[in-house]
C-alpha cells in the first residue's frame, strides 16, 4: 500500500509541473479554421444536390430539401432499414446505394466529410439526442 501511495505522490508530482493546458490558439487561427470549415460547409451543399453522385440523376436535396428530415444530430441510431444502430456516414451510404443507386462513399472520402458537414451545419443549434426517433 505504502508503494502504491509512493507512485501516486510521484505521478501526481509530475503532472503537477507539467502544463495541462489546451492548445493555444490565436483569433487568426480561429478566423482560418472557420473559413475553412464553411468551405467544407458549401462543398456539401454541391454535393448534396448534385445529380451525379448516383445513377438516377435523383438527388439528396430532393427527399431532403435543405437537409430537411435527416436528424445528425440522432445518430448513432437504431436504423430500420440497416436493421442495426448506425452512424450518420452509415446512413448517408445506405441512400446513396438504395434511393440514388450509386456507389458507397470511403469515410474518409472528402465528400463524406462535406455531407456530414452540410447536414450537421443544417441543423446547428439543435440538442445532441443520440438513438433519437
Amino acid at each position: 500500500m505504502k508503494n502504491i501511495l509512493m507512485s501516486v505522490a510521484v505521478i501526481y508530482g509530475l503532472l503537477g509541473t507539467t502544463s495541462l493546458t489546451a492548445d493555444e490558439f490565436s483569433n487568426k487561427n480561429l478566423k482560418h479554421w472557420k473559413s475553412e470549415y464553411q468551405f467544407v460547409v458549401k462543398e456539401g451543399r454541391k454535393v448534396f444536390t448534385n445529380p451525379r453522385l448516383g445513377s438516377n440523376t435523383v438527388t439528396c436535396n430532393e427527399c431532403h430539401p435543405n437537409a430537411a428530415n435527416t436528424h445528425p444530430e440522432t445518430y448513432p441510431k437504431f436504423q430500420k432499414q440497416l436493421g442495426k444502430v448506425v452512424t450518420i456516414s452509415e446512413m448517408i451510404n445506405w441512400c446513396i446505394a438504395n434511393p440514388l443507386e450509386g456507389k458507397k462513399m470511403r469515410l474518409s472520402d472528402p465528400r463524406m466529410t462535406a455531407l456530414i458537414a452540410y447536414i450537421t451545419e443544417e441543423r446547428r443549434g439543435v440538442n445532441l439526442s443520440p438513438g433519437k426517433h
